[in-house]
């Protein structure tokens, strides 16, 4: 009978990744609620989770792709990979208008733009300080800290290495779970108790998820302001990464 069933998930993988990922959140929420009181949200626990386990599944079998490398989880490798990315990134903006920003006014714009530009330049100055001079190296690490959406989708446009496009994606997960975390700590001391802050929060942050999870723990009401301007962020990115802030280090480095 076991034989039958890892035949099944094995031949079913993307069904199988579906069912991983998800059993994987129902505990991370789980664990949320009772270890934390909710303080923790459960996305941030996901994600750390999903490493974990992505450590392992490559200690495991000597790989490079984690638990992929399982014949079991083969799914997980197709689930993670660029085509359900770029959806992904399609999902967010879906439904959002630009006449919506407006709500935030002057300051929810310049929040966007100060948010992308910090972020690029803290992740290219630490590329630099770690030996990657090269502007293509230090335009995807320094887009991977604007978000782990940003870092690869202008990886791939720029040609970047493999193992750069993975350091930018880990720039954006590290980000994603700090502000995930920091959000409820902080919230109270920046006034961040109304749809106009939080727009302006999603703004200069734009890490979707790390902004939605933090504002769950902090107020869920305020959870689609700050999400709908961080999915502009995210886009903002994906259109600076490659083509504005890929020249301006170009003509920086030389």
């Amino acid at each position: 009978m076991i034989d039958a069933l890892t035949k099944v998930l094995s031949s079913n993988g993307l069904v199988t990744a579906f069912a991983v990922v998800g059993a994987t959140i129902w505990l991370s929420y789980w664990l949320s609620r009772r270890l934390t009181r909710g303080r923790l949200h459960g996305s941030a626990i996901a994600i750390v989770i999903g490493l974990l386990l992505a450590y392992l599944g490559g200690v495991a079998t000597g790989g490079h792709k984690g638990l992929a490398d399982i014949q079991l989880l083969s799914g997980i490798g197709l689930m993670g990979g660029a085509m359900l990315r770029d959806f992904a990134i399609v999902s967010t903006a879906f439904g959002v208008s630009f006449g919506e920003i407006r709500r935030a006014g002057l300051s929810g714009v310049v929040a966007l733009f100060a948010g992308v530009l910090v972020s690029f330049v803290i992740g290219a100055a630490v590329a630099f300080a770690f030996g990657y001079s090269d502007a293509v190296s230090m335009t995807t690490i320094g887009a991977g800290a604007v978000t782990y959406i940003v870092g690869p989708v202008t990886g791939a446009a720029l040609g970047a290495s493999s193992d750069v496009m993975a350091l930018s994606i880990a720039a954006g997960l590290i980000k994603s779970v700090l502000v995930m975390v920091g959000t409820p700590f902080v919230a109270k001391s920046i006034g961040l108790d109304n749809p106009r802050t939080a727009m302006v929060f999603g703004g200069l942050m734009g890490t979707t998820s790390g902004v939605a999870g933090g504002l769950a723990a902090t107020d869920p009401k305020l959870v689609p302001y700050g999400a709908m301007t961080a999915t502009f962020y995210t886009g903002l990115g994906c259109l600076m990464g490659p083509s504005v802030l890929f020249i301006a280090t170009r003509a920086v480095m030389g």
